[in-house]
């Protein structure tokens, strides 16, 4: 199944300030997903971003935080997105068929959120390049779990390039000259 721009939203989990530091790749976790939310942005698809207690662990980074409406952070003390009765509401009310997602922790809340997304019978897209854990090995585990329960695991270009569909556009030329290498 392709991921149609109509039909899905991207879901970045708890990339925040206390966490960030911890993380495998975090330099690379926080260009790609910002790279990806940037894309989502031109091409009007939903965003929405959760954070884990952050009385505690911080907000979401500043620079990732600006491309996302405040009206799409959403706090949760669960792990799961899905768990946690504020965000699986909000989440529910754009009502993805596709729910594409970005964030830490992979073996944590990203597998805990994308099994449960599964379980609601949504198409559920792990973004491997755009997540990450502490340890590669727990990032690792947590792909190969989600991969073997039908959780479809791809890369941000691959996102990028099914939102698009089809060269020729306005929205393809823009996205080809300014993020495409």
């Amino acid at each position: 199944m392709l991921i149609h721009p109509n039909k899905s939203c991207l879901l970045i989990i708890d990339i925040q300030d206390k966490l960030v530091p911890a993380i495998h790749k975090k330099e690379e976790l926080v260009e790609n997903t910002i790279w990806l939310t940037a894309i989502a942005n031109k091409l009007n698809v939903p965003i929405l971003t959760s954070e884990q207690y952050p009385k505690g662990l911080g907000h979401t980074i500043p620079e990732l935080a600006e491309l996302i409406p405040s009206e799409g952070v959403m706090e949760k003390e669960f792990f799961s997105c899905m768990s946690e009765p504020a965000c699986n509401e909000k989440i529910n009310s754009i009502r993805p068929n596709q729910v594409i997602i970005a964030g830490m922790e992979a073996h944590v809340c990203v597998l805990q959120t994308a099994l449960q997304l599964k379980q609601q019978a949504r198409e559920v897209y792990v973004v491997a390049d755009c997540v990450s854990s502490r340890s590669p090995e727990d990032k690792a585990l947590a792909l190969d779990r989600m991969r073997h329960a039908g959780i479809h695991v791809v890369s941000r270009e691959m996102v990028a390039f099914e939102w698009m569909q089809k060269s020729g556009t306005d929205a393809f030329r823009d996205i080809s000259k300014n993020f495409l290498r």
